[in-house]
């Protein structure tokens, strides 16, 4: 057991010598010294020649001494003490070695990641460790700190795979003497990148519909839900492919892993692959250091949502099939497979028997994804369902765009039910959000422009009664804009002229877009 003992004193010159002289005196054995403006703490063997009260009596007669006390540890003990809490307490690995690579620092959370005990580590070289190729040991050497690089650690008696970031660790004189690492395990990773990029809680209950053909889908999606085999749902653009995927993910038992969604049409090949599968080191030129984990990685566990499947190339079908058959992935420049447990949906308004019979799509990869079919019913085959969904765009734009738009006439309905809707549940809340645009209270027929509509009678009137469409039957979008505006400079209140800019500028961007 040692003694620990805190000097107060007046600060000057000679005042530590004067001290240490009194030790030495009595045969004291100084285990350690700490020494700040005014303090001297001592930590020394019980062993000396006088008792304690004798020798703290001695130190008090010490010119200068103001007090003596006996304390439990010394400064710097208790920092350690803190600083060893807090290693052992947070979730990430700590690893701190000397100029010689050598361990002086191996956390709780260091062994765990590493598969490696603190009692092993601590001394050795972390070379020998870990691995020769660990950027701590190029820190160490050049001083250059290192952000988020992915590590894989094989060894004969365990795999270890991380995510570390390092400091190096200088002298007054900006030399490295040692370098510190922070690891987090890569499940962790992944955990907390879900935590923070989860899309919304998305339910069947938001699926909007009370029609027989919708509802039939929603109870075959809820049933499919609860199983793990491969989906692929077919439909139209804009008949809510997605949101079905998001909900046949929240209802089944991956809810609380990852969903990754991807649009295959989205990417070019290459970089659709290296998204998907991750690639290694120098895999290609540009290519990250430290590698990228793909998406069917991220994916562990979860659902991973591929729309647009018919437009894969057929390079990326060979690739996806083997994922599918063996459960396993190869990033792009790497020897080895890494095992997958990801539930595939996917999703196409591509007809893909069409596509096998000239070549385009693999018979096998077809196979595989169309276990389970879902087909999504266009907005025509379920009309009924237009005065809920509009009602329910009515009420969300309001509250995005900050207007109070009460509802739609029965002239507006009317027409909305009498279109047949192209680009389905989509061209709706388009449809509706210009006609919110254009009203102040509730939309008239007048509001809504739909654009693959044959007009069979006037919409919009201007002062003279001459209609901006008429029954001489579909104008063109440049027509239009130019009748329209030709009107405007014949209308006399602000309110319609304000409302027919505004058409002015829709239809314009119509034109631009098409």
């Amino acid at each position: 057991m040692s003694i620990r003992l805190k000097l107060s004193t007046k600060d000057r010159i000679g005042m530590v010598l004067d001290i240490l002289k009194i030790l030495y005196k009595y045969d004291v054995n100084l285990k350690a010294l700490e020494v700040g403006p005014g303090i001297i703490c001592i930590k020394m063997d019980r062993d000396f020649r006088v008792s304690l009260s004798y020798l703290v009596k001695q130190l008090r007669a010490q010119e200068d001494v103001i007090e003596v006390s006996q304390v439990k540890l010394l400064p710097y003990e208790k920092r350690e003490k803190h600083m060893k809490a807090v290693l052992d307490a947070t979730g990430e690995g700590i690893i701190a070695v000397d100029k010689d690579g050598i361990i002086t620092t191996f956390n709780p959370a260091a062994e765990k990641i590493l598969k490696v005990s603190a009692r092993d580590a601590l001394g050795k070289n972390i070379a020998h460790i870990i691995s020769p190729d660990i950027p701590m040991l190029k820190t160490i050497k050049t001083g250059e700190s290192y952000d988020n690089e992915e590590m894989i650690i094989k060894t004969s008696k365990s795999k270890s795979h991380y995510i570390t970031s390092g400091r190096p660790i200088l002298d007054e004189e900006g030399r490295p003497i040692g370098a510190v690492a922070s690891l987090k395990d890569m499940e962790s990773v992944m955990e907390l990148i879900h935590t923070f990029t989860q899309p919304a809680m998305i339910t069947f209950d938001e699926i909007l519909g009370k029609s027989e053909e919708i509802t039939r889908v929603k109870e075959l999606a809820k049933i499919v839900a609860k199983g793990d085999s491969t989906v692929l749902i077919r439909g139209e653009s804009g008949t809510g492919k997605e949101l079905f995927a998001r909900s046949i993910h929240m209802a089944s038992p991956r809810r609380d892993k990852p969903f990754v969604a991807v649009n295959c049409a989205a990417l070019p090949d290459t970089l659709l692959e290296s998204e998907l599968f991750g690639y290694e080191e120098g895999a290609f030129t540009g290519a990250r250091r430290g590698g990228k984990q793909g998406l069917f990685q991220y994916a562990d566990n979860g659902t991973l949502f591929l729309d647009e499947i018919g437009e894969l190339s057929p390079h990326l079908q060979v690739k996806l099939l083997r994922v599918l058959q063996e459960n396993k992935v190869r990033r792009i420049g790497a020897d080895e497979e890494i095992p997958v447990d990801v539930r595939i949906i996917a999703a196409t308004n591509k007809n893909l028997e069409e596509m096998m019979k000239k070549g385009q799509f693999r018979d096998d990869l077809y196979y595989r994804l169309n276990i389970i079919p879902l087909v999504i019913p266009p907005l025509r085959e379920r009309k009924e369902d237009i005065p809920i969904l509009t009602r329910a765009f009515i009420e969300k734009l309001s509250y995005k765009m900050k207007k109070n738009v009460s509802g739609i006439s029965d002239e507006a309905m009317e027409r909305l039910m009498n279109y047949d809707w192209p680009g389905n549940i989509r061209e709706l809340s388009n449809v509706i959000e210009r006609a919110m645009n254009l009203c102040d209270d509730v939309i008239e027929s007048h509001h809504l422009f739909l654009e693959y509509e044959e007009i069979s009678r006037p919409a919009i009137w201007g002062k003279s009664g001459t209609a901006i469409w008429g029954k001489s039957g579909r104008k063109t979008l440049k027509e239009m804009v130019e009748e329209t505006e030709k009107l405007v400079n014949n209308i006399t209140t602000s309110a319609q002229k304000s409302a027919f800019c505004n058409l002015v500028q829709i239809l314009q961007y119509m034109i631009n877009k098409n």
